[in-house]
């Protein structure tokens, strides 16, 4: 089940987070293989972002929430915005 949408960096990775396992995932758009994956608190049920900072590093966030009724059994208004940045 796809519950959002992914986005893609100039550098090949698409980024999902749109499954209602709780993950967090990059892969590599040439070949599909999954390149890294985390556990977040909630389903980020959401488009992910990617933006390159001040700083020069490009980051990539996501917002993740309880209160899916077809994720959480026990919604919740509880929301997270996660900011990972890429090396």
């Amino acid at each position: 089940v796809n519950l959002g949408g992914s986005i893609a960096t100039a550098g090949g990775l698409i980024f999902i987070g749109a499954s209602n396992d709780r993950r967090f995932r990059a892969f590599d758009s040439k070949n599909g293989k999954e390149l890294w994956v985390t556990k977040l608190e909630y389903s980020a049920l959401s488009v992910p972002i990617a933006y390159r900072g001040k700083d020069g590093k490009q980051y990539v966030a996501v917002s993740a929430s309880g209160g899916g009724a077809i994720t959480d059994p026990n919604p919740s208004n509880t929301e997270s915005m996660y900011v990972f940045t890429l090396p």
